[in-house]
């Protein structure tokens, strides 16, 4: 029946009864054949068990159960409320070498003898048992290396070209011929293949369907990108016809977005403060009319997400967090996800992140799930978070390592704190040289900006290093700019245009790319936010007519639409100035 070698070979251990045991590398497809081949070619359901997140009593527990011949209580094995669906099923436990040890006891029962305690699987229903995983050693915790289980079952080790992921791709992509991006990926060096796995792969070309950067698609290992030759990539952009965009405007709000409505799985990384956490709850409630389910995962234990209980049935079920029921839309954020509590905790999270369903039961209505995370190093200094490998890295569809200016907070700080807060950013825009701003986060500077309302010492808000030391930042030039000291921005630009004007003509009548005036002025259209571009559009427009015209085209590409849609106004008002210099305002935009 099968086609492809892993296909035969689950065709022959079912018919055979016997345990098939299945290794291969991470992301090449073994876990997803088992889940379409079987119930597609055999008409069988699969009880998928992820051996990495179990506990002993996720299998099978002790519990008093009143006898029905003595009517006494009597101690009863409650097995899995999975492993009895009422129907012929195939049992794939899924990383089964990452299971602990008591673990590795009950699941070695279950391969060798198809039961579980008292309970025999066979009279349950199960016409099949596979264990699956790869053997990395850096990727898994367990050796089966007794030789009376080794003797109880088939072992198959399978490659890439083993399973039918080839097939599985053509058919999510009917839009592409894809036997040429086949081509590029089969001319890869075996060791190039492992890190652009096939499920790696498929990532890439769901980015390049949303029209987002390929590049997003490659995972963060131990907060940095998989190291592969761009080159690769600009191969496949080739072959499927497209071109693989450097960035996009306003990418965090356009890969959340994206994530919501094609039920993708991605992560954010970016500094402490920038603002991740509250662009994704912001996301979440402008697309779904719902709060995120919101975890912290350094407060998180196991008990937070689901409890076995028994059940009236005499099985063993699971309660979930009453936040993962119901049919409302949901979307997970999982904040500070490399700083788990505890492994227990973060091997549940696994099983979400993976599979999308909580202790064997699908999460209904779950739309996406956004985890947030900070990068090993910051300004030189190390966090404290915890590593991971390419097997859970790859899990994501996308990564997207979040800068400063790629969360407009800005604006937000504008309409919360008014003038205090146009001072701040000037300050940290005009005043500060990139190290100073990777210590002042935004979250710092709304804390300088409450400080100063409330007439406290600034200093208190930088970061405190220990031992008296703060963040080196000098805050001299914020006390000025907060005193009422101006400097060179929009509003000194709208004190004199007509003077501001004959000065950017001088410049460019002196050098086709202008001076140093030119330069400022440039920088200050660069910085300034929308509202106070808008504020001041007449200026804005006077002004924008002596800027040399490769200048201008910066302020058309690459920028979010609001700011875009001001600036191709303001270069029409700039080309007729005889309709006015009046800029409509933005309507129905959801950028801030």
């Amino acid at each position: 029946m099968g086609t492809s070698l892993l296909e035969r070979f689950i065709d022959g251990m079912i018919a055979a009864g016997i345990t098939g045991q299945v290794f291969g590398e991470h992301g090449i497809g073994k876990t997803s054949t088992f889940l379409s081949y079987v119930p597609r070619e055999h008409g069988l359901d699969v009880v998928l068990v992820p051996a990495a997140n179990l506990t002993p009593d996720d299998l099978l527990v002790n519990a008093p159960v009143r006898d029905a011949e003595t009517g006494e209580l009597a101690l009863h094995q409650l097995i899995m409320k999975q492993l009895t669906p009422g129907r012929r099923f195939v049992l794939l436990i899924d990383d089964s070498l990452q299971a602990g040890d008591t673990i590795q006891s009950q699941l070695m029962q279950v391969a060798c003898n198809w039961t579980l305690g008292e309970h025999d699987l066979r009279a349950l229903g199960c016409v099949g048992v596979f264990l699956t995983d790869n053997e990395s050693a850096a990727e898994t915790s367990a050796r089966r290396t007794d030789l009376a289980v080794l003797d109880r079952m088939a072992t198959l080790h399978i490659g890439a070209n083993d399973t039918s992921w080839r097939e599985s791709l053509v058919r999510r992509y009917p839009r592409w011929d894809l036997d040429g991006v086949f081509r590029v990926w089969a001319a890869q060096t075996p060791e190039v293949r492992k890190l652009l796995s096939p499920r790696t792969l498929q990532h890439v070309l769901d980015c390049a369907a949303e029209g987002l950067p390929m590049r997003w698609a490659l995972p963060l290992l131990n907060g940095a990108r998989l190291d592969l030759d761009e080159a690769i990539l600009a191969q496949i952009a080739t072959e499927l016809g497209i071109t693989d965009p450097v960035t996009v405007p306003d990418p965090v709000r356009r890969l959340l977005r994206t994530a919501i409505a094609r039920r993708w799985a991605v992560l954010l990384q970016g500094p402490p403060g920038c603002g991740k956490t509250e662009i994704a709850k912001q996301i979440v409630r402008e697309e779904t009319g719902q709060d995120p389910v919101y975890f912290s995962l350094p407060v998180t234990n196991v008990e937070d997400l689901c409890v076995p209980v028994p059940a009236a049935d005499g099985t063993l079920d699971t309660l979930l967090t009453r936040a993962l029921l119901g049919p409302r839309p949901k979307v997970i954020v999982w904040d500070e996800y490399n700083r788990p509590k505890d492994r227990a905790a973060f091997a549940r999270l696994m099983e979400i992140t993976q599979e999308w369903s909580l202790a064997g039961r699908p999460i209904e209505a779950l739309r996406a799930q956004f985890a947030l995370q900070n990068p090993p190093y910051h300004v030189g200094r190390k966090l404290q978070v915890t590593p991971n490998n390419l097997a859970q890295a790859s899990r994501f569809t996308a990564s997207l390592e979040v800068g400063p200016d790629d969360i407009p907070a800005g604006q937000w700080l504008l309409d919360t704190y008014g003038r205090p807060a146009e001072a701040a950013l000037d300050w940290w825009k005009y005043d500060l040289d990139d190290e100073g701003r990777d210590w002042v986060s935004k979250r710092t500077l709304e804390r300088l900006i409450k400080l100063h309302l409330h007439d406290q010492p600034l200093q208190a808000g930088l970061i405190y290093l220990g031992e008296g030391e703060f963040a080196p930042v000098a805050l001299s030039g914020l006390e000025a700019r907060l005193a009422g000291e101006r400097r060179v921005g929009l509003h000194e630009l709208a004190a004199d245009p007509a003077g501001w004007a004959a000065r950017l003509a001088r410049a460019v009548a002196d050098c086709d790319e202008g001076t140093d005036d030119t330069d400022l002025v440039h920088q200050v259209f660069s910085n300034a936010e929308v509202s106070q571009l808008r504020e001041h559009t007449a200026v804005v427009v006077q002004l924008l007519r002596h800027l040399p015209p490769k200048l201008r085209a910066t302020y058309l590409v690459g920028q979010a639409p609001e700011r875009q849609r001001f600036w191709i106004d303001a270069v029409k008002a700039m080309a007729a100035p005889a309709a006015g210099t009046a800029i409509p305002a933005a309507t129905g935009s959801r950028t801030s």
